[in-house]
């Protein structure tokens, strides 16, 4: 019988600054590894999904909806402003001061010991990649860091979701099938070929740009005009069609399991980043989403359902970063691990709640940094610029209190949070 765990993700970052292992029991409940999906939306901030106060428009998702009714909903994931450094968290565990990894464009070091080769010591899984990895520039890169099978995007997207380039192991090909659906078509085809237990990493591509019409049959939308001008005057809809498409090709993917193998299965669906100015929806400002340390920017959507989770319906407002991600996969692969590099277990959190929650999360650009506590949440830049908000009372960054005379508390809390920054970073 085969076990499946599959991811859906947000972001968390630890308390310390230097690598650590403390055994846990990953409590799993027979013999059978369970299988893992990680599945990561391309720009989907909470303003663009369902059931976050966040925005206005939401998109259709029936997938997703199941999800969160029968698993939990992390309110405070925080990830990197953009997709490569969240993608290098996730991947080795460590912040982009650890790896080099702070912006588009960065290259991760092959020397890095992946997630995948991590949990895979013994030969016990099978892996692989399938979507967008952007982080390096050569398709075997992904199999020199231990990944069995890659297929998708090497760089940063697509100027064309109907007309692009496929890379399968280090072969170029070209492809005429919609991206969303030539990698769920390309997800079920490996899932079918496995003979052990397997960790899929299903990184969709959408919905970043182009804005563009997903096949009709995918959305609910409409027949909008798929002219540029169209798409340009008003990109919400374009944008919720590659959502909506993305949802409904997820769905596929998992109706083609067994049911034996789906009731054995973990899903952590997170966003990488941040919604798209462009895109971007009240409360959310232009220059307070994708690409800013704003909490626009980093704190993204990530639901967790399936095997093991007992949790059904809950949320969870537990500080998580997307390091996190590598221990609590561990976690479930049987690996006895709580925190590792950067990354702090939210394992148990899967089954109730804890009190070992982290103090403190972090993110960073390659000019500065963002990291905050319960209450407080300070960006400091290396121009000497700084922003100090009251996240309770003032959780869109309204009020910068930098400036202003500031309680004893705040005061003590600064320097607390600087404290903590200074420890990450060296």
């Amino acid at each position: 019988m085969k076990q499946i765990v599959f991811l859906l993700i947000p972001l968390f970052c630890l308390n310390c600054s230097s690598p650590s292992e403390t055994p846990i029991d990953p409590g799993t409940n027979n013999a059978t590894k369970p299988n893992i999906v990680l599945v990561i939306a391309d720009d989907m901030g909470k303003d663009a999904t369902p059931n976050f106060s966040e925005g206005s428009v939401k998109p259709n998702m029936p997938t997703l909806q199941s999800l969160m009714d029968s698993g939990i909903t992390f309110n405070n994931l925080w990830s990197y402003p953009v997709c490569t450094p969240t993608r290098a968290s996730i991947l080795t565990g460590k912040y982009g001061v650890n790896t080099g990894v702070l912006e588009v464009g960065d290259l991760i070091s092959t020397s890095e010991t992946s997630l995948q080769s991590y949990i895979n010591s013994n030969n016990d899984y099978a892996t692989a990649i399938i979507g967008k990895w952007h982080l390096s520039n050569s398709a075997t890169d992904p199999i020199t860091m231990g990944i069995d099978y890659f297929a998708g995007i090497v760089n940063g997207g697509v100027a064309d979701y109907f007309n692009w380039n496929f890379n399968e192991n280090g072969i170029p090909l070209n492809s005429t099938t919609y991206t969303t659906t030539k990698l769920t078509d390309t997800a079920i085809d490996w899932v079918a070929d496995q003979t052990k237990p397997w960790f899929l990493w299903m990184a969709y591509n959408a919905p970043h740009t182009p804005f563009h019409l997903a096949p009709t049959d995918l959305h609910s939308q409409g027949n909008l005009p798929t002219d540029e001008a169209s798409i340009n005057a008003n990109p919400i809809p374009y944008y919720m069609s590659a959502i909506e498409a993305m949802d409904t090709e997820l769905g596929r993917f998992l109706n083609s399991l067994s049911s034996e193998d789906r009731a054995n299965t973990v899903i952590i669906f997170i966003g990488d980043n941040g919604t798209p100015g462009k895109v971007a929806q009240n409360p959310y400002s232009r220059l307070k989403v994708k690409g800013s340390l704003y909490q626009g920017g980093v704190n993204v959507p990530m639901i967790v359902s399936g095997r093991d989770v007992n949790r059904l319906g809950e949320r969870e407002d537990a500080l998580i970063h997307t390091t996190d991600l590598f221990a609590t996969i561990a976690n479930i692969t049987g690996v006895s691990v709580s925190e590792i590099h950067n990354s702090k277990s939210f394992y148990p959190q899967l089954t109730s709640t804890t009190n070992d929650d982290r103090l403190y999360v972090y993110t960073e650009i390659v000019d500065g940094y963002a990291i905050r506590n319960a209450t407080y949440k300070l960006m400091k830049y290396d121009n000497g610029d700084e922003e100090l908000y009251n996240l309770v009372v003032d959780p869109y960054e309204n009020s910068n209190l930098i400036g202003t005379t500031l309680s004893a508390e705040a005061t003590n809390e600064k320097v607390n949070l600087i404290s903590e920054a200074i420890a990450i970073r060296n």
